[in-house]
């Protein structure tokens, strides 16, 4: 991978900019397996003095640990018993850039690595790795690009906490889809976090309404899919930040309320390395046998790779017949129903993976879909007929898992899944499901309280 454009740092840019005290900051991150940006705040001289030439570490629990940074059990790369040692941070230069929404800082992405530098394999970053060096075996590279919604609020973050996230004010009060006035309402926030990210390196595309209240999309250009796992990954945790400025509050989980959830859904596309279209066959104006191929093997592990799709138990609450996002496993032609969605023609020609909310991993889901079609592809499975119609009244065919348990029992007991990402790999984040799965059995929820405190 190379830097895509000139709005990104160099390393000899990013010296000068220290020693001429234009940055002051940078921040050494990584993804974590929630989708997180985590990592460390280096002072520039230190940066330059020290790090540069010797690194930085953080405690391996950063991969083993629950969205509330408890520790838990049931990880093989981090406990107790091993003593919570460190990873190494190996900065990828080609992701260095400046993050303009925050005064004199500058942000390199980082790999993970053990100590006797061997890669730590349940690494997202590491795991997409993998997978696009198989493609690249094949003679190909992936392209993709992440559609992330997510709701508004006029509230500050520390309000939204005090209320218990409840009854929180949106910025608009009505369905904003495709409206410009709705947009405008909001617009200062909207214009900020694109122009800040097109200053980041981000090639932007635009802003627009969705269904929910208060509920916007901000889309950013295809690239190449490691890049766009990285940008997803910044993009996701500036829009908050820039939100705090503004003195205002967002969310991505995957169904805030009983409306329309915030999907990511995921468009992928092969190219041959020297640019070829390979989905496309231009003599037949047709798709490509290996276009078939890909798609048919992201059908048929669709099921066995929904945990990584749907991550955590909020997940499961969007999919809902008549909600936009998918119940079917089926695929339609720019069919919004199915939960695979082919659109384009010629170099435009790509697939839409539908089934992703807005609190997915973005390397993960690259990762499960190149890994499920490059198994169509391997294995030349046949695509099943289109789905016409409405996918959510098709009685034959087979459905998304609709609950956490049902995915995590489809993901642990995959051959595909432990052939594609190995055992360590489907061990570790089948762990994290059964920590997610433990910690909601045990909470006492709002609907439990205000459906039996008095009544029963």
């Amino acid at each position: 991978m190379t830097a895509p454009n000139d709005r990104y740092l160099t390393l000899e840019r990013l010296r000068t900019m220290i020693e001429a005290d234009e940055v002051d900051t940078v921040v050494l991150a990584f993804t974590d397996m929630q989708g997180r940006l985590q990592g460390k705040r280096l002072h520039g001289r230190y940066f330059l003095d020290v790090a540069l030439e010797h690194g930085t570490e953080g405690c391996n629990y950063l991969l083993a640990v629950d969205v509330d940074m408890n520790t838990v059990e049931g990880y093989e790369i981090s406990s107790w018993q091993r003593g919570y040692g460190d990873m190494e941070f190996v900065p990828d230069w080609d992701t260095l850039r400046r993050l303009p929404h925050l005064p004199a800082t500058a942000m390199v992405q980082c790999d993970l690595v053990w100590l006797d530098h061997a890669p730590v394999v349940q690494s997202p970053r590491t795991v997409l790795r993998a997978q696009l060096e198989h493609v690249a075996e094949r003679g190909m590279t992936a392209l993709a690009g992440t559609e992330l919604e997510f709701i508004a609020f006029n509230s500050t973050y520390e309000e939204a906490h005090r209320s218990r996230y409840r009854d929180l004010n949106p910025v608009n009060q009505y369905n904003v889809d495709y409206s410009i006035l709705g947009t405008t309402r909001v617009e200062p926030l909207l214009r900020g976090i694109r122009n800040h990210m097109y200053a980041a390196g981000m090639d932007v595309e635009g802003a627009k309404g969705e269904c929910n209240f208060g509920q916007h999309e901000i889309g950013f250009l295809y690239a190449e899919a490691m890049a766009t796992a990285d940008n997803h990954s910044v993009y996701k945790t500036a829009a908050k930040e820039i939100a705090a400025q503004h003195g205002r509050s967002l969310t991505f989980m995957a169904k805030y309320d009983q409306r329309e959830g915030n999907s990511c859904h995921i468009h992928l596309s092969l190219r041959g390395t020297d640019g070829d279209v390979v989905f496309w066959d231009d003599d037949a104006g047709a798709r490509s046998p290996l276009y078939d191929h890909f798609v048919a093997g992201v059908l048929a592990t669709m099921a066995d790779f929904t945990l990584i799709y749907a991550p955590n138990i909020n997940s499961y609450k969007r999919f809902a017949a008549g909600s936009f996002a998918p119940t079917t496993i089926g695929w339609g032609l720019d069919n919004r129903t199915c939960a695979v969605r082919l659109v384009g023609h010629g170099p435009s020609a790509r697939m839409e993976n539908r089934v992703p909310g807005g609190d997915v991993n973005p390397y993960l889901a690259l990762a499960a879909m190149i890994a499920g079609g490059l198994h169509g592809i391997d294995q030349e499975l046949k695509l099943e007929p289109e789905l016409v119609g409405n996918a959510y009244t098709s009685d034959d065919h087979a459905r998304v898992p609709q609950t956490l348990h049902a995915a995590r029992e489809a993901f642990n007991g995959s051959a595909i899944a432990r052939a594609a990402f190995g055992d360590a790999v489907v061990d570790h984040y089948t762990n994290m499901a059964d920590v997610e799965l433990a910690a909601y059995g045990a909470a006492v929820t709002d609907w439990e309280l205000f459906r039996g405190f008095e009544r029963l």
